[in-house]
């Protein structure tokens, strides 16, 4: 096993540091955007009043590496990137510029965390809350569940937090629960409804203050900001954590010094007071006493632009004034200011640590579970994805998925199940290919499933050109064809299967490569079969590979005859697509998106650009045509989804607390790819950690009834076809 050392480190080698230079006022300032905002950030640049130019990154974190590397100037970031920032090597970078709400320009943070109760209650200290009721905003948000557990934690009041027999969300619910009799603690205590709905049975005082305690779940009245208010105020809370801005909004009182706003109705101030961390009350009418804060969001910059840091604030403020006079939609996409909010000066340029510090920011990114937690170790095969694992792993560290995550390199997916099934690694996923092997061989079990879309799982298809005659798969006997590869499941196992299903192709006619040659005896194209791996004894057949047609871009030329790499133009999905599309095939064998996303202008390659989606259609196996978004009826075999598996031996808790970390992280980056792309390509490289078709995991606990089926196609063409050997 090659154990790799994870460190917070940039994947990109520096030039030495620069002395900083005075910029010109010509100068265009390099604004660095996550790829998908790139065409937005092209129209601000566009201005005439604006010295912007726009650098495409992959998400924020690319971004960070680019502004260090001086391939980039600026870059709108939160205090979570601010963090990532801070732990870079050779980084000389600077926060100049804050985005702040318009209703409180002159606060210095964004929100200061404060514990609200009623003025008459009985205590004298902090310990005083155990056995009350407490309202909170919810379940992982700062204020009210990250703040009042390590901070409780610190002053020794909360149970110790490290029951090995639970996992670290469960170790902070049971505290919170023997600690207050009744809360309201909304939100998804779990990733995985099974384990959401049994903590919440579980520890159902913590719900008991809720409109509705049976969900427990948004929305609530008695959630967020003023909703831990409302609970206090009126449904018998007697602690509220919530953020002085909300305080003010409920009891009337003014914002920044903005007249004060209309009060909730029946709110008395006056019977309200804020509880210190000392164990005294202030009243809510006067100043708080902040038990946390959060910093604003903000721009960063390297060393290289600090001594223009006047001239490049100018520009970003003049930017503000022009999106914000038109409500131009690039605005909030680029610069990260919506209606509400406004760029503003900070008094000068100062590092991203000291700006995290002035709020005890890195404390609250860095709050520990109270469980010490092995990490959850991904199964790597390739420096690219190792190089993809470790950036994950810097980007979830900074956003509270908890465990952390390593990464441990090995040479092949084979070696991988060993790994894990021996305890030295945790986590990878496989193809329902190699579910039966990893199942049977080596103890492992899912975990997770790859999520397609709105399919869990993906469809092989027969793809044929609109104006061909072919009616049926008989139809094809004679034609060329055009596979994906060797032994992949769209291109070589479905297409194989439903021929000898069809007995098209005899079942006793080993090897089946020379069935198919036959059957197709215009030809092929099957990347990968005549590699020596997988034709030792050299008797697949050569016709099997005339229609390949190798590097057709450019570039270096292959080392074998149809290889399985992008060294063969018509290798995976998209190129055995372009091997029907530009008339080398007859038919293609891919899976069920494929049409799609390489017509009507998905695909920009020149083979590709001017090709309509129409102007194709899929050959189903029982006979007839459907159209390309028919898959769901007219397909040759339903291929479960990849599958995220760990070992059999670990216990439950275990699981879960993988479960939970890699499920976390999953559906923070479905839904914001700007802050890490953890599905699609990396570095130029797809198909790393999870595939590019991925948009999310689901969880799993047990072999699904389509992997099954799979497993019984396998078994189907297993003895007569090498490319299965499970």
């Amino acid at each position: 096993m090659v154990a790799r050392a994870v460190v917070l480190c940039a994947c990109v080698l520096l030039p030495a540091l620069a002395l900083p230079v005075q910029r010109s006022s010509t100068y265009v300032y390099k604004i660095c955007v996550p790829e998908e905002r790139l065409e937005a950030c092209n129209s601000m640049a566009s201005l005439g009043a604006l010295r912007f130019s726009c650098v495409s990154a992959r998400d924020r974190l690319d971004c960070l590496y680019k502004i260090r590397a001086r391939k980039a100037d600026v870059s709108p970031v939160d205090p979570e990137d601010m963090y990532i920032a801070s732990k870079l090597k050779n980084q000389d970078f600077s926060i100049i510029k804050e985005i702040r709400t318009k209703e409180e320009p002159t606060e210095e943070f964004r929100y200061e965390a404060v514990v609200v109760v009623h003025k008459n209650l009985d205590i004298t200290g902090v310990e005083g809350l155990r056995g009350l009721k407490s309202c909170h905003t919810g379940v992982g948000r700062n204020v009210g569940y990250k703040v009042p557990i390590s901070k409780l934690t610190k002053m020794g009041l909360l149970n110790p937090r490290s029951d090995p027999d639970l996992t670290a969300r469960e170790n902070e619910l049971k505290a919170l629960s023997s600690f207050f009799s009744q809360s309201c603690l909304v939100g998804k205590w779990s990733s995985d409804p099974a384990h959401n709905t049994r903590l919440k049975a579980t520890y159902s005082n913590l719900c008991a203050l809720c409109e509705d305690p049976r969900k427990c779940d948004y929305p609530d009245k008695y959630s967020g900001y003023d909703g831990a208010l409302r609970c206090l105020a009126e449904h018998g809370g007697d602690v509220a954590f919530t953020k002085v801005y909300y305080v003010k909004k409920h009891f009337g009182l003014p914002i920044g010094g903005v007249p004060p706003a209309t009060p909730v109705i029946d709110a008395h101030p006056e019977d309200y007071a804020y509880l210190c961390q000392d164990g005294s009350k202030r009243p809510v009418t006067g100043p708080a006493c902040r038990w946390a804060a959060r910093p604003w969001q903000g721009f960063i910059t390297n060393g290289d632009i600090v001594s223009s840091a006047a001239d490049l604030r100018n520009q970003i403020s003049l930017a503000n004034t022009e999106g914000a006079a038109t409500a131009a939609e690039w605005l909030p996409q680029v610069l990260t200011i919506d209606s509400k909010t406004v760029a503003v000066d900070n008094s000068e340029p100062i590092s991203p640590q000291a700006y995290l510090d002035k709020a005890n920011y890195t404390d609250v990114i860095e709050r520990e579970s109270g469980v010490t937690q092995l990490p959850v170790r991904f199964c790597v095969t390739s420096d690219a994805e190792l190089r993809k694992c470790r950036a994950l792993r810097v980007s979830a560290l900074s956003r509270d998925v908890r465990p952390t995550f390593d990464c441990e390199l090995e040479a092949g997916l084979e070696r991988c199940l060993q790994v894990i099934r021996d305890g030295g690694a945790d986590i990878v996923s496989v193809s329902a290919l190699h579910m039966p092997r990893a199942v049977a061989e080596y103890n492992l079990r899912p975990v997770l499933a790859e999520v397609y879309g709105p399919d869990r799982g993906t469809f092989s298809v027969a793809i044929v050109r609109k104006s061909s005659p072919y009616q049926s798969l008989a139809d094809l006997r004679g034609a060329r064809s055009c596979h994906t590869g060797y032994g992949r499941i769209s291109g070589w196992v479905a297409p194989l299967y439903t021929l000898l299903a069809k007995d098209l192709i005899h079942r006793d006619s080993c090897p089946y490569t020379k069935g198919l040659s036959e059957f197709f005896s215009g030809g092929s194209c099957v990347p990968g079969v005549l590699a020596a791996e997988n034709n030792p004894s050299g008797n697949n057949p050569a016709r099997l590979c005339s229609l390949c047609a190798g590097n057709l871009d450019g570039g270096e030329s292959p080392n074998s005859v149809c290889p399985a790499s992008s060294q063969e133009a018509f290798f995976s999905y998209t190129g055995a697509f372009r091997c029907l599309a530009t008339g080398r095939g007859d038919v293609a064998f891919a899976k069920h998106v494929t049409v799609q996303i390489n017509t009507d202008g998905h695909n920009q390659a020149e083979w590709a650009r001017h090709l309509r989606s129409e102007d194709f259609e899929l050959l189903c196996p029982d006979g007839g045509r459907r159209p390309v978004t028919d898959y769901e009826s007219c397909h040759l075999v339903e291929v479960p989804p990849h599958m995220v598996v760990t070992s059999s031996a670990k216990s439950e808790t275990s699981v879960e607390t993988i479960r939970h970390a890699v499920l976390t992280a999953a559906n923070l980056y479905a839904k914001r790819p700007d802050l890490f792309k953890l599905f699609g390509d990396y570095m130029g490289i797809g198909d790393l950690l999870f595939l590019n078709a991925a948009t999310n995991l689901v969880p799993v606990s047990e072999i699904s009834a389509a992997q099954l089926h799979f497993n019984e196609i396998l078994n189907t063409i297993k003895g007569c076809d090498s490319s299965v050997s499970y």
